[in-house]
């Protein structure tokens, strides 16, 4: 049984004057924050405050690049050159690694985003691309990867540093990723549901799909969606279920292998 365990949320996707989620309450429960770089969402104000928040709250600052769709917030798949996926990749990380240097904080990890994350949970070649292109920005960076996918399986041949990641809110399909937002039962949105759900995985070492499959897998951090009504609600009771389970919640050290 998992021991110790990180919660992250993505965040940082207000624009101007237009907000999206409650950041500053997330920031009180989650301990990795996986902040949008300004394609899918998100501006460089908004990454600034969100960054300067996280580093006063003591969590671990991602990097959250994706799509360069705001309208479709990144959930819009597009097909892009291998060059231009690549270099999408370059340019939102070195924002971030460029903003935390200058709040004077650092970025840890990062984390694909919406459309492109579940385009390389299914394609491991593009995974690797991606991962390759954050790694010749940052070669310390460690990689989030929604865990028995290809995303996996692109860390792992690279040998870089990782962390398997599970969803709080999301249902899953029998083959590791996630069941389509626009299908019933997609996303998991009462907090009561959710706490318990999450430890019976982090428990298991494994995936619980909507079927009741088991799949095996390494649990690093469980992710919490910071632009559902009932985010904080449901970080709330993930924390509070964890914690009171004996399961430690700490930002991830990261693995490779």
């Amino acid at each position: 049984m998992t021991t110790s365990v990180d919660l992250n949320a993505d965040m940082g996707e207000s624009f101007g004057p237009w907000n999206m989620g409650d950041d500053a309450s997330l920031l009180k429960i989650v301990t990795s924050a996986n902040i949008a770089c300004g394609m899918h969402a998100g501006d460089p104000d908004v990454m600034a405050a969100t960054m300067r928040l996280a580093a006063e709250n003591g969590v671990g600052i991602g990097s959250h690049p994706g799509f360069a769709d705001l309208q479709g917030f990144g959930r819009r798949r597009l097909t892009l050159p291998a060059e231009t996926l690549q270099n999408l990749v370059r340019y939102q990380l070195s924002a971030s690694l460029g903003m935390a240097r200058a709040l004077g904080t650092e970025v840890r990890h990062l984390k694909l985003h919406g459309a492109l994350a579940n385009m390389c949970s299914e394609d491991e070649e593009m995974a690797r691309l991606c991962y390759e292109a954050a790694l010749s920005v940052d070669p310390d960076i460690i990689i989030m990867v929604l865990a028995a996918t290809a995303q996996e399986r692109a860390v792992r041949a690279l040998g870089c540093a990782w962390a398997g990641e599970i969803f709080a809110d999301r249902a899953y399909n029998d083959d590791g990723t996630l069941v389509d937002r626009s299908l019933p039962g997609a996303v998991i949105h009462d907090p009561k549901v959710a706490g318990p759900r999450v430890v019976e995985m982090v428990q298991e070492g494994a995936i619980v799909t909507a079927a009741g499959k088991r799949i095996p897998t390494a649990i690093d951090t469980i992710c919490l969606h910071g632009d559902t009504p009932t985010a904080v609600g449901i970080a709330r009771s993930v924390r509070t279920c964890l914690t009171d389970s004996g399961v430690e919640v700490k930002t991830f050290s990261g693995r490779k292998g």
